[in-house]
């Protein structure tokens, strides 16, 4: 298990990871070139036009202190400000800002009210205007710790009652388990609260939290997700993935935290398997290319992330945009995409317990037909 520091002293690209990083530059450029007004037709005409940056470009090394943490999503100075293509080799805390250890510590009780999901950032890029994007290029998440933690709040968890839920009937009683992680099997094992049963669950780390400052000057807590990414909770923000946001604000202002090693979908008590994380990242710049809402992509899937309340409203934000980006892609009508994302697309429920409900919409890229 890598401490933080060890991580950011010794996290090297090596070669496997060089060739990645160029490749998903060439997504980027290509994906910029897809998205940009119809001038731009080609991978090299839309890296000039775009600004993206090359692969080669600076290294930043950087573990925040606590004082240097975020707790919202805009109306935070900027703790650096980087280059397009800046590679940030750094660390996160935990979603309880480091204070719960034991199944003895309740959130209730050692927690300041206002702290949750501790963001490092936010990361001011040179350049970045409202109607660009971010591209995130997602190299590398480690647990920082050999334990994570996990919890039931009362009023907070999608089968119990809570301010917008009214239930009758008795509350469940608050809890944490302590999940210890075995690093070298890959995965977090916990006990029951009786002590008879135990289970383990595979890691799969990925950022909780990922997000820019929303529009117009808005302060948003770090418990939200919209349209400027935030606590979306959604398990493809991971390593081998780029996540594209829309700047809002000058300098994108981009933060990330809320490391999970594991989390099942809808992420229902309202806690994954939470964890201090250490985050290896590359932030490209891509000049007028708008996203209206959080997008992610690899070599083989494209992804869109809708943020709403009701659910179905939150699949809706999705499914929209995952309509035109297909349309877009293909030359078909409305209707012809709409009639193939019904049939191609998959829908996981990302969190049912947030503000607002995150469902993400995804879809093979190679099933997108061509002209015949």
């Amino acid at each position: 298990m890598n401490t933080r520091r060890r991580f950011i002293a010794q996290s090297s690209m090596g070669l496997m990871g060089a060739l990645t990083l160029r490749k998903s530059f060439q997504q980027t450029v290509s994906a910029a070139a897809a998205n940009a007004p119809a001038a731009v037709t080609s991978p090299a005409k839309a890296a000039a036009t775009t600004g993206l940056a090359t692969p080669d470009g600076p290294v930043l090394r950087w573990t925040p202190k606590h004082e240097e943490l975020a707790y919202t999503f805009g109306g935070v100075a900027p703790r650096h400000r980087i280059q397009s293509g800046t590679r940030i080799i750094t660390w996160t805390e935990d979603c309880f800002d480091g204070t719960i250890k034991t199944p003895a510590d309740l959130v209730s009780k050692v927690t300041v009210p206002g702290h949750d999901n501790p963001q490092t950032g936010p990361f001011f890029v040179e350049g970045a205007q409202p109607g660009d994007t971010l591209a995130v290029q997602i190299l590398k998440l480690e647990p920082a710790r050999n334990y994570a933690i996990s919890t039931f709040i009362p009023g907070f968890g999608i089968m119990v009652g809570n301010d917008r839920t009214a239930l009758l009937g008795p509350e469940l009683a608050e809890t944490t388990w302590r999940y210890d992680v075995d690093a070298k099997r890959g995965v977090a094992r916990t006990t029951s609260k009786d002590g008879k049963r135990f289970w383990e669950v595979p890691l799969a780390p990925f950022l909780g939290c990922l997000g820019v400052a929303p529009a117009s000057g808005e302060v948003r807590s770090t418990i939200v997700p919209d349209t400027f990414g935030g606590n979306m909770d959604c398990p493809e923000v991971r390593a081998g993935n780029t996540v594209y946001l829309g700047v809002n604000m000058p300098g994108g202002l981009l933060s990330f935290g809320d490391g999970h090693y594991a989390m099942g979908d809808g992420e229902i008590i309202g806690a994954a398997i939470e964890g201090a994380m250490n985050v290896d990242v590359v932030v490209t710049l891509a000049k007028g290319v708008k996203t209206p809402i959080p997008r992610i992509e690899n070599e083989r899937e494209i992804m869109f992330v809708g943020a709403a309340r009701p659910l179905e409203d939150a699949a809706r934000v999705a499914f929209k945009a995952m309509i035109g980006w297909v349309r877009g892609k293909s030359g078909m009508s409305e209707l012809d995409a709409y009639q193939f994302v019904s049939q191609n697309a998959h829908a996981p429920i990302i969190q049912l317990v947030d503000p607002e409900y995150t469902v993400l919409v995804k879809i093979d890229k190679n099933r997108v037909p061509g002209p015949k």
